[in-house]
Formats: structure tokens, sequence, C-alpha cells
């Protein structure tokens, strides 16, 4: 095969994305998902992190446990193995129980001149570390997420569906309580999840439907709108929902880095006809920020940042436009929040870096990405390498056109893609299976840790010249400077084919190296 090769170079422009399409697989796969860019030096805002779903329902006990024990697997003194299974997709999970779950050895920094490797693969490998050399100790086990989205109240992977204030025409809320969802169990795994972290964990909550007297379908279940209009008694009722949300977290020493004003306001175009929704379009929204919600937190004592859209990119820049566009509402929001499924039917270059473009000031983030959706079989894939490699191809596409981080869906789910009230199953990367008391970490997982385990808050992506020789020697990549001044390299390889290529950094040297087929490596080395 011909060679290519990667030039990591502070100061060098990012180069263009272009539309790649996923190759078959023997495994059920996601719709294909496209490329997209990000500025040079901009912040990677928060990398890689999983949002709980159903992390509050009481019916999900057996998935929550599971997250506990997963926390609770006593850490051995060095790096431990997969165990491997296979359930007959392309590729393999690895098994945990209460004894034993593999993990990684904390991050040590390499000796200047030299750099370390850690690769997965469809043949097997799960983070394998290898060194080698060019021609600080970090204290972390775990792939290291530090951004979680919760639910407000319920969310269609909740077991039931509710609000925090059933009662009528409580206007003043005064009849607003947390749900035992939220007291015994989202906020005990999040204290618990902040104690073991070893870096600050981010949380941000999204609504997916208001209090069902306060919609015009009258129920917390299906597609509504909000009564009335900005400004008035329904709509100033519902943002300060969101404060006395925040207030009461708060007293349970829970604060969140932002909202998003509705999870997938146009939701009803495509969603089952229970799912728990409120519509809005882009100007219902810019109104309801100006009018109500902005103000709403800005009189608060949260220092709580706003996301609008939280929807495909389909809508993008005419999202941005319509809200942004306005000078009081671009004032109170911070940032657009994004989803992908429905990113093959548009170039990130037409919508997120469109919008950056406009909109410089304000960051993009992917806010919800999960496999297995809408499909009549197989929910849940076990061991699909090809779903893992969906995920690496979306991350490093949207971190080349701007994004500055990107959130899965489910935390972990069981065996059949929930608990969903609305039967919206769907996979993710940690798959429980209480019957036997075992866990199991899907490639989804170790694909995702090739970026948190290794891209820390703060780090900046830098640019990265390709110089291609031959046309099939299509690698997928990304390169950022770490607070730390190391450098980290992710290639992709997502053909059926070896890829020998090398990496040059003008300040170290370079070295020749292989993509295996079907892989994904992550490079650490100094820089100077």
């Amino acid at each position: 095969m011909g060679r290519s090769s990667l030039a990591a170079e502070a100061g060098v422009g990012a180069e263009e994305g272009a539309l790649i399409q996923p190759g078959s697989s023997a495994c059920p796969s996601t719709p294909p998902v496209p490329v997209s860019a990000l500025a040079e030096g901009v912040p990677a805002h928060r990398l890689c992190s999983l949002g709980p779903a159903g992390a509050g329902d009481m019916g999900a006990v057996g998935v929550l446990g599971w997250l506990l024990l997963l926390q609770a697997v006593p850490q051995a003194a060095g790096a431990q193995p997969c165990s491997p299974k296979s359930f007959g997709r392309d590729s393999i999970v690895c098994v945990c129980n209460a004894t034993y779950c593999d993990t990684l050895d904390p991050v040590v920094l390499p000796a200047p001149g030299t750099y370390v490797k850690y690769e997965s693969s469809k043949a097997g490998k799960r983070l394998e570390r290898s060194e080698g050399s060019f021609q600080r100790s970090l204290h972390a086990p775990g792939i290291e997420y530090n951004l979680i989205r919760l639910p407000m109240a319920c969310s269609d992977f909740s077991v039931r569906p509710y609000s925090y204030d059933d009662v009528p025409h409580d206007y003043e809320l005064k009849h607003f309580r947390l749900a035992e969802e939220d007291v015994k169990l989202k906020i005990p795994i999040l204290h618990r999840a902040s104690a073991m972290s070893r870096r600050t964990l981010s949380l941000y909550a999204s609504p997916w439907t208001s209090p069902g007297w306060m919609k015009s379908n009258g129920d917390v279940r299906g597609k509504g709108t909000l009564k009335g209009q900005a400004g008035d008694k329904y709509h100033k009722t519902w943002a300060n929902y969101f404060i006395k949300f925040l207030d009461e977290y708060a007293k349970h020493n829970v604060t969140f880095w932002a909202v998003t004003a509705q999870n997938e306001p146009l939701a009803a175009i495509f969603t089952p006809p229970q799912f728990p929704t409120i519509a809005f379009t882009a100007v219902q929204q810019r109104d309801f920020v100006v009018r109500d919600l902005g103000p709403a937190l800005a009189r608060s004592p949260h220092r709580t940042r706003l996301i609008i859209l939280d929807d495909q990119r389909i809508h993008l820049p005419h999202w941005a436009k319509a809200v942004l566009g306005n000078a009081t509402a671009a004032r109170y929001v911070a940032g657009l929040g994004v989803h992908w499924y429905l990113d093959s039917i548009v170039p990130a270059s037409c919508s997120l870096e469109a919008t950056h473009k406009l909109f410089p000031d304000h960051f993009l983030l992917y806010t919800e990405a999960c496999s297995g959706f809408l499909t009549l079989r197989f929910s849940v894939s076990l061991g699909c390498w090809e779903r893992g490699e969906s995920y690496s191809h979306s991350i490093l596409t949207v971190l080349n056109h701007f994004v500055a981080g990107w959130t899965d869906w489910n935390l972990a789910l069981d065996l059949q893609g929930g608990p969903n009230w609305v039967k919206n199953f769907v996979d993710s990367p940690v798959i429980v299976d209480s019957s036997k008391d075992v866990f199991y970490k899907q490639p989804m997982f170790y694909h995702l840790g090739h970026f948190s385990k290794f891209i820390p808050e703060g780090s900046r992506r830098v640019g990265l010249h390709s110089s291609r020789r031959c046309l099939i020697c299509q690698l997928e990549h990304v390169a950022v400077l770490r607070p730390d001044g190391a450098l980290v390299l992710v290639v992709l390889n997502r053909s059926g084919w070896d890829m020998p290529f090398w990496i040059q950094d003008p300040a170290v040297g370079f070295i020749e190296t292989m993509a295996p087929a079907n892989s994904i490596q992550t490079y650490l080395w100094r820089g100077k």
C-alpha cells in the first residue's frame, strides 16, 4: 500500500472535511455520519463524556446498581487486560463483574523524544499500550468522562412519565418537588461519580417536557406546545421551573454548568406519539429566551449557562440566525447543542462550520448520540465494532469542524436497550446483564476512551497537515495540544487493510508506523 503522512504543527490551518459514508458491516449500523470542521486554537471545551439516560429512574435500579458496581470494582496495582467474549458480531465485548474488570494504568507522559501509542481494533485489541521513539504522571484509572447530561424530570429513558409539579395552575410552583428518582438515584450517583473523578465533572440538564397542565395537549406524554406565548404566565412559570430545579439540586450540593432550553424542540416530527416533548420553532425559542428564560437565569444566583437548539444539525445555521441574530438573545446564550442522528443529510461544512463563522463567540457542543436507534433488529448489538467506528468517525469529524465536545446519550443500558417507557430502545457503550451479575464494555466504550482519556478540558486543536501519497489512504485524524504541553494524535482506520504512514513533529522528529485494518490509535508525546 502507499503511504500518507500526518504532520502535527501548531499554527497550521486545519484541513477541510469531506462527506464520508461508512462501509458495510456484518452487524447493524447507524446511518452514515458526515464530516465537519473546528477553528484552530479553539478550546476543546468539554471533551467526550457520557450523559446518563434513565439515571433517575426507580425501575432502572438493575442498571444503576451496576453503575455503582462499575465504580466499585477493586483496582489492581497495574493494568488488567480485557476479558473477551464474543456474541457472534464482528468483534468482542469485555466482560466485567464484581471481582474483575479491565483497567488502564495512569497516563504517564513519555520521556522527551519518545511516544506512547494506545490501540483498539476490530481484531480484539482494547486500548493496548506500546512505546516507541522518534528517528509527569496523572493518577486516574478508567477513561475519565468529565461531562454529564441529566434529564430534567423524565425522559423517554425513564420507566414512567412524570414532572416535578403536577398540581394544575400552580403558577408560583409551590408544589414543585424533586422526584424519588432524583433524591434516591440521580443525586447519590452524581456524588459518588464526583468523588471518584480526578477531573471536575461538568453537568448540564435538559428538559423533555413541562407538567401537562402547561402544555397544549394537557399531558406530560406526547406532543404539544407550551400554552400561550412568550412573556405570559405559562412561559414565565416554565422559566421559573428551570430555576426551581437548579435551586433544589443546589440544596443537595449539585450545581450545573449549563442547561439546554429544550431537548429536540422539533422532535415531534420524528418521534413516537407518546414521546415526551414540547415543540418550539426557532422564533418561539428566541422569544422564550429573550422574555422569560434568559432573564430568569440572569436574576438567579446560579452561574448556569444556556444552550439553545439541542437538536439535529440540519437546523443549522438557520436556528442560530433566528435566535442569535437577536442581540438580546445572543447575550443570554452561551452555545448551541447538536444531536448526531441526521448528520448524514447535511455536510458539516454547511451546518457546523457555517454556524461558527457567523457566531464564533458561541460554542458548538454535541449533546446527544447513540447507536441502534430506529432499527427493526438488534437495538443492542454486543461486540459490534462498526458502531464504535461510527462514534470515532463522528467525534473526529466534528472536532475538526469547530465543535468543542461530544456527549453520548446512555451511560449504561440493559440487554434490551432500556429501560424506556416508550420502547425507544437503543445501544450503549456499557450493557448490563443483571441476571448474570456482569456488564459488558462494548467497542463504543473503548472508542470513546481514545479521546476522553487523553484529551482533557482546555486542550486546543492544532493544525495538522496531511500529505497523502495514495488516493485510498483515507485515514481520519485530529491533533490537539494539551494544557500540560503534551501532543495527542488520534488516528482512525475504518478500511479493511493496514495503512503504513509516518508522523512528523518538526520540534521532535518523525516516526514510521502503521494503522492496522479497522483500528483506532492514540499517540501521545511531549512537545518542546
